[in-house]
């Protein structure tokens, strides 16, 4: 097992006395390009991080134990913790016909909370894949994923695409996953970063936003409005000379999503083809979109995608819903350090918050350990 799985496992054993029965992890993901499409019924391009949450459970008992806050939880009293997300799992399952027995978890992740690499799923996809596990319910990686989903949507509130839960559930080592967010297929892209002398940098800005405290929700409703203008059923059946029909914020979200599905394509195009100038391209040109499109962006990503730039950066991006959280950049594999102290100095001039930095490859979903 993982480090951070023996970490679940000491703690369900310290807490409750007995070793649990099963042990499951998940990570959170990096989106590489594909923003707000998803719920827009389009295409997203993530790949996950080796960043964890790991839930050690076992049968009987209704308890919650977070080894990270060191405090416990009823599995059964919604309260607007972290505790909501297993929850809120539990909930999903049973509404989908899969009957889950009492039981107790211990959790412990490392998944930075608030920044835009979905903590939120890798803990409903480590449950939902423990559980499964634990009760025997023989369900499948999508179908796990689509339960995730209704998790967030139906029990804790946010109007969330599959996306980040398909990337927890299915994505593959040294690969993005390409997902059809319509059809919910999906397919591996190469993404070697390493051949090509690339890293994947990623600044958390440290500005934590709670998605349904946002204008996440907002968005959506503009979106459903402008698509319903347009006559379509979701902003992907929409094209480019149709958003002469729409105006104000209406034309300016649509004009994103409509521009971004196309994004995502060339994208998978350019990894295809070991073409990552191009693919740095695509990454400048999602974030202006997001920026004064979509209107999602902060200074502090504004900045750091500005200085990525500047410093010679192929692409660089905010990644995730936006308002607040993290942006990425391809850089030279060994010369990050450099541009971060950069970051660093202009964001202490700018009166920012200090930034954490972060260094990935495309790992494994989400696994069993025992």
């Amino acid at each position: 097992m993982r480090a951070l799985e023996e970490k679940a496992a000491a703690a369900y054993t310290e807490k409750f006395g007995d070793p649990p029965d099963t042990v499951a992890s998940a990570p959170g993901r990096i989106n590489l390009i594909g923003e707000h499409t998803d719920y827009n019924g389009g295409f997203v391009l993530p790949c996950a991080i080796d960043r964890r949450v790991a839930v050690a459970v076992g049968r009987s008992g209704n308890e919650l134990y977070s080894a990270d806050f060191g405090e416990t939880r009823s599995l059964t009293e919604k309260d607007s913790s972290w505790a909501d997300y297993p929850r809120a799992v539990v909930w999903a399952m049973g509404e989908a016909g899969h009957r889950t027995e009492p039981f107790r978890a211990a959790f412990a992740g490392n998944v930075p909370l608030g920044s835009g690499l979905s903590s939120s799923a890798a803990i409903e996809a480590a449950t939902a894949l423990a559980l499964d596990s634990l009760f025997g319910l023989g369900l499948k990686r999508k179908e796990l994923a689509v339960i995730c989903q209704k998790a967030e949507n139906g029990f804790v509130g946010v109007n969330s695409g599959i996306m980040d839960q398909y990337a927890s559930l299915l994505c593959e080592a040294g690969a993005a996953l390409l997902v059809d967010c319509r059809s919910l297929e999906a397919e591996p892209v190469p993404l070697d970063l390493e051949s090509a002398g690339l890293t994947l940098l990623v600044c958390d800005t440290r500005v934590e936003r709670g998605l349904a405290d946002t204008g996440y929700n907002q968005r959506r409703e503009e979106c459903e409005r402008a698509a319903k203008t347009l006559g379509v059923g979701e902003l992907r059946d929409a094209r480019d000379e149709d958003l002469d029909r729409l105006s104000g914020v209406e034309e300016k979200r649509a004009r994103h999503v409509v521009s971004e599905n196309v994004r995502v394509l060339d994208a998978v195009d350019a990894l295809r083809e070991e073409d990552f100038e191009r693919f740095g391209r695509l990454m400048y040109a999602s974030h202006a979109s997001l920026r004064d499109g979509y209107e999602v962006s902060i200074p502090e990503l504004d900045t750091f995608v500005a200085l990525a730039e500047e410093a010679g950066a192929p692409g660089a991006r905010l990644t995730g819903a936006g308002f607040g959280g993290c942006a990425i950049a391809l850089f030279r594999t060994g010369e990050t350090g450099a541009l971060c102290r950069k970051i660093e100095t202009v964001f202490a001039d700018r009166g920012f918050n200090k930034p954490d930095f972060y260094e990935f490859v495309p790992v494994a979903g989400a696994e069993v350990a025992r």
